[in-house]
C-alpha cells in the first residue's frame, strides 16, 4: 500500500458541506431540487450533502470516464451512463467529486444545456483544481480548492482503490 498523506480531514470535509447546504437550501427554499451523481468518485460527497438539504431533493446517477485506469487525464471523456429523466423544468444540481482539466465539467455541462431546458442548473464540485484548467468553466459550488497532487479518499481512487477512506489525501 502507497503512503497516502492528509489534505483534508473528514472533519473539515463535513464542515464545509454543512455550510455548502446551507447556501443550496436558502437558494432553492422550499422547491424540488434533483441532485445528479457523477459515479462513483461523487457517491460520498452527494449523499452527505443530500443528508444536510432540507428542501426536497430527488437523486439520479450517471457515470462517466476520463481517466481508466492512469493517474491522469486520458484526452477523453466516455459516456459510460447518462441516461437520466427528463430534467426540463427542473432544478438540477451536477455533483462531481474534481474539477481538473475542466473537460468533464465542460462536457456535462454542454449535455445537460442541450438535452433539457431545466428550471435552474448549477455545477458543484467538492474539489477545484483550478492550477489545471484548460477549459473555461467554473463550478458554481465548491468546497475546496486544491494543488496539483494525485488525490485519493472520500470517493476518489486510484485504480478503483482508496474511495473508502474518510478523508482526502495525496500520494507523492
Amino acid at each position: 500500500m502507497k503512503e497516502i498523506k492528509t489534505l483534508i480531514t473528514e472533519n473539515e470535509i463535513q464542515a464545509k458541506i454543512k455550510e455548502l447546504a446551507k447556501v443550496i437550501n436558502k437558494e432553492y427554499s422550499k422547491e424540488e431540487l434533483y441532485l445528479v451523481c457523477v459515479l462513483k468518485g461523487s457517491v460520498m460527497f452527494m449523499v452527505d450533502l443530500a443528508k444536510q438539504l432540507t428542501v426536497p431533493v430527488k437523486m439520479e446517477f450517471i457515470r462517466l470516464s476520463s481517466y481508466g485506469s492512469g493517474t491522469t487525464y486520458s484526452g477523453k471523456v466516455n459516456a459510460v451512463d447518462i441516461a437520466l429523466p427528463n430534467l426540463s423544468g427542473k432544478n438540477v444540481v451536477i455533483i462531481e467529486d474534481i474539477i481538473d482539466t475542466g473537460h468533464t465539467a465542460k462536457f456535462l455541462v454542454d449535455f445537460m444545456k442541450q438535452n433539457f431546458k431545466m428550471k435552474s442548473f448549477k455545477f458543484c464540485s467538492l474539489l477545484d483544481k483550478k492550477i489545471k484548467r484548460e477549459v473555461d468553466i467554473d463550478a458554481d459550488y465548491y468546497c475546496f480548492e486544491v494543488d496539483d497532487k494525485f488525490l485519493v479518499g472520500y470517493g476518489l481512487d486510484m485504480d478503483g482503490k482508496y474511495r473508502n477512506l474518510p478523508y482526502i489525501g495525496y500520494i507523492e
